[in-house]
């Protein structure tokens, strides 16, 4: 049986950028690190000390073929 860490990947190296179209308005935006060895992280850009979703490489992959294709438009 593999042990996971229930705090997760340590993200103190993230590099942190927020998409050109989110603006600086202070709106609702999410940011993306994606420097870090098998992961993807995304945290809320108004929370940054909040907690980060975390994805693997193929996951964060599947997403953002979502997204291209129009899966999630709404």
């Amino acid at each position: 049986m593999e042990l996971k860490d229930l705090n997760g990947p340590d993200l103190t190296g993230a590099v942190w950028r927020k998409s050109s179209r989110s603006g600086n308005n202070g709106g609702e935006c999410v940011e993306v690190a994606g420097n870090l060895p098998g992961v993807i992280a995304v945290r809320d850009s108004k929370n940054p000390a909040g907690p980060a979703l975390v994805f693997g490489p193929s996951e964060w992959s599947a997403f953002l073929g979502g997204v291209k294709g129009g899966e999630f438009d709404v």
